[in-house]
């Protein structure tokens, strides 16, 4: 994926808010062989980039005159309340040397699985992103989940997957193997409720309705006639 930058010359608090009333987001390129760089972007052109998977999880390409560099994007600040940029960091990328990233988890298949299918069970996302070690060359975008062979009372872990070729799962402390997806079954009460929820939700006939406001008016005057007349 690549993007277009543009050398910054000014630095400082000042400059980088005059910079963003220009419609220009300020940012850094740091790492590698070269000296860390002030650069912008255009903030119309950043905001739809970061709303993109790949631009975080992937090697991009960074166009700064008649220069391209590879980058990864390191950090991003965000107002906190405007839907503003406002800062951006970089960091050029070594073809000889590994990254550490977090990558998404793109699942699929739960629905086929037994545990879905079969046994109505729920299936519940832990981790939707992991981290993992390789050389920029085998950076993947996403891995791929399949979850077709989930059963009840099962769960799979970060070892249970497949990586994609010279990746390496990244372990953090005590957590060398987390759980990545649990399956739980559902309660009776759960199912009763959620079926109860469905009829309620459910669009209301109105001639059966009426219907069976006349059975209940009807069943309530038999009962009154049926009651022993009040003494004097």
């Amino acid at each position: 994926m690549k993007f277009v930058a543009f050398e910054r010359a000014k630095q400082g608090t000042g400059a980088s808010r005059r910079l963003r009333i220009t419609g220009r987001t300020p940012g850094i390129v740091y790492g590698g062989t070269g000296e860390p760089s002030l650069i912008e972007l255009d903030h119309n052109a950043l905001w739809h980039a970061i709303k993109k998977e790949a631009f975080h999880a992937s090697v991009l390409e960074m166009e700064m005159g008649s220069k391209t560099e590879k980058v990864l994007l390191r950090d991003l600040q965000m107002h906190p309340f405007k839907q503003l940029i406002l800062h951006i960091d970089f960091q050029r990328v070594d073809a000889k040397t590994r990254l550490t990233m977090k990558v998404p988890l793109h699942y699929s298949g739960e629905e086929e699985s037994p545990a879905v299918k079969a046994e109505n069970c729920l299936v519940n996302h832990v981790l939707t992103e992991l981290s993992i070690s390789c050389l920029p060359k085998d950076l993947p975008e996403f891995i791929a989940v399949d979850l077709t062979g989930l059963k009840k009372g099962n769960s799979l872990r970060a070892k249970d997957i497949t990586l994609p070729k010279g990746v390496k799962l990244v372990a953090k402390g005590t957590q060398d193997n987390p759980v990545l997806v649990s399956v739980s079954a559902v309660s009776a009460e759960a199912e009763a409720d959620a079926a109860a929820a469905a009829a309620a939700a459910a669009p209301v006939d109105p001639k059966a309705a009426k219907a069976a406001a006349a059975k209940d008016a009807k069943a309530g005057a038999k009962a009154d006639a049926a009651k022993p007349a009040a003494k004097k």
